[in-house]
């Protein structure tokens, strides 16, 4: 089936935008990605829509990406979808345990019905059965406000209590010390039950508040990702690849100038940021140079200070030229789960992530993202982020840390709860 793309011109890229999010929610499945018109480095598309499903692919962790690189292969078309963090099960032969209140499947694509893509200029509708200038005309009759979002009114719990929270790192230090690992990121989960969400209107909220360049509104049926990550896992372009791990955060004070930069300058200066960014630029170099040419895996940039609305963030750049006939499933086997959201040695810090954390991780600390026609790809991290299920009516947004010898646990439980600050602010009002 063929898919027709038409551009036109729009005169308001907001009011655009909003309709557009008012459009998709009549969808069951859909991925709409936002870059919030950051210009960061590597940067291609603004925003992109897939909504609606002509194909679809759900696959858990044992042969899931065996499943997707068939799809794939079957698919000369946008695809859209995620990958889970449960698929280090069969990557690294490992196992998870822990309930799963939010029950994403481990892996799930989807080729859509409409692909849209919004500039400041125009919009670009690719369709394989209805025109694009009706989808268009439905766009254009969807109201221009979204529905004011109302607070949650369940009380936010933590699956670590501080006294817990930080006994736990006290052991993650000492299984660093005897040499199991360097740097491990351990997260906590914040979650509330029954409740009741307008994920559209919270989603924008969200945005409003955070607004980031890998930012993510993905439906499955049911499950929701309301996400503003910072961070990109991965992108294919050619035979180029792109990672660009953040590894050190510290808060902003947008309304103090002096304070704001005196941040800003503390992080960049901070000796245990950059040990910490250094270890997972190391863990990504290993895996881009896994499918890789040798020699052309490089450091584009190192110790990058980003600022975002909430944080400023340390991030790095890591660039290689693939190896001639690496395919799709290569790379993802080479560098899933991202080594920012996990630590070194990748395998065994993963198994003490298990023992540790109290709930699966699940889609968060995954990958949202798309696969181009000629099979180009760009996937956040799954961070920054609320997940819900409607049906269960249960909320959850993780947040964690990395944990190295140095680590003060009394700061990095202070760090989670920043990370965490501008959702809940968001979900409370």
């Amino acid at each position: 089936m063929t898919r027709v793309f038409e551009s036109f011109p729009i005169s308001d890229f907001q009011q655009t935008k909003i309709r557009m999010l008012n459009w998709v929610n009549r969808f069951s499945i859909f991925c709409f990605l936002d870059n919030h018109q950051y210009k960061l480095t590597h940067h291609s598309i603004e925003c992109i829509l897939g909504a609606g499903s002509i194909r679809h692919l759900t696959a858990s962790a044992g042969d899931a990406l065996d499943q997707l690189g068939k799809f794939l292969t079957v698919e000369d078309d946008w695809t859209f979808g995620h990958l889970g963090y449960d698929l280090k099960n069969e990557i690294e032969e490992l196992a998870s345990q822990h309930p799963d209140q939010i029950q994403f499947p481990d892996l799930f694509f989807f080729v859509p019905e409409v692909v849209i893509q919004l500039s400041a200029s125009e919009i670009t509708i690719g369709s394989c059965r209805t025109p694009p200038g009706e989808y268009l005309e439905q766009i254009n009759g969807s109201p221009v406000a979204l529905p004011e979002k109302e607070a949650v009114a369940a009380t936010i719990q933590s699956r670590f209590p501080r006294n817990d929270y930080i006994e736990t790192v006290e052991k993650l230090r000492q299984h660093i010390l005897r040499g199991d690992c360097y740097e491990i990121n351990f997260c906590q989960e914040f979650y509330a039950t029954d409740v009741v969400l307008d994920p559209l209107a919270t989603f924008w909220s969200l945005s409003k508040a955070s607004p980031n360049p890998f930012s993510a509104f993905y439906r499955l049926h049911d499950k929701y990702l309301l996400c503003a990550s910072p961070e990109r896992f991965l992108k294919k372009e050619g035979q180029q690849l792109y990672s660009q791990p953040i590894k050190g955060t510290s808060r902003r004070d947008p309304q103090n100038s002096t304070v704001d930069a005196f941040h800003k300058e503390t992080l960049a200066q901070s000796t245990k940021d950059r040990a910490e960014n250094v270890m997972v630029v190391d863990l990504v170099r290993n895996d881009l140079s896994r499918v890789c040419k040798e020699g052309t895996v490089q450091v584009e940039e190192l110790f990058g200070i980003y600022s975002f609305p909430q944080v400023h963030q340390m991030i790095s750049t890591i660039r290689g030229e693939l190896l001639t006939g690496t395919s799709t499933i290569d790379i993802l086997r080479a560098c899933f789960p991202m080594g920012s959201m996990t630590g070194a040695p990748k395998n065994r810090v993963m198994q003490l992530i298990e023992r540790y954390e109290r709930s699966r991780r699940g889609i968060f600390s995954g990958a949202v993202g798309y696969f181009a026609p000629n099979k180009d790809f760009d996937f956040n991290v799954v961070i920054r982020s609320i997940l819900y299920n409607a049906t269960s009516k249960y909320l959850s947004f993780p947040a964690g840390s990395a944990i190295t010898f140095y680590s003060n646990p009394e700061q990095e439980y202070e760090e989670c709860l920043l990370k965490a600050a501008a959702i809940k602010k968001v979900l409370t009002g």
